[in-house]
């Protein structure tokens, strides 16, 4: 059983920068593809970015493509994402997730944190 803890949220001006970081435990991390997700307030949960099990692949949503970076250090257990020049509508509680296909995160990932606020003001 893999545990999921995001950290980093908080409340941005527009145009702002953010890291959320997500600690893993009680699995072999270096052995699932990880992603984050996003849900806005009457939304659908959708997804932001995946990065492959040893971090040589990444994906990107396209409202977040170029804007938002994934990182992963399987050293230490964590998922990162940088996300800058941050706009209104990227206000959502923000998901990690685990996923056993190592290249990335499927729509149904295995494992999931509980999730972090990011606020941003225009």
């Amino acid at each position: 059983q893999v545990q999921l803890v995001e950290s980093g949220g908080g409340l941005v001006q527009a145009g702002g920068s953010l890291r959320l970081s997500c600690a893993a435990s009680g699995g072999t991390f270096d052995t699932y593809g990880m992603g984050w997700f996003r849900q806005a307030p009457g939304k659908e949960r959708e997804f932001v970015a995946a990065i492959s099990w040893t971090g040589s692949r990444t994906f990107y949503a396209d409202s977040v493509e170029g804007r938002f970076t994934i990182s992963r250090n399987n050293a230490q257990n964590t998922v990162y994402l940088q996300m800058n020049r941050l706009k209104p509508e990227d206000t959502a509680v923000y998901y990690c997730a685990a996923d056993k296909a190592r290249m990335g995160v499927t729509a149904t990932p295995n494992y999931w944190g509980q999730g972090t606020q990011v606020t941003v003001s225009s």
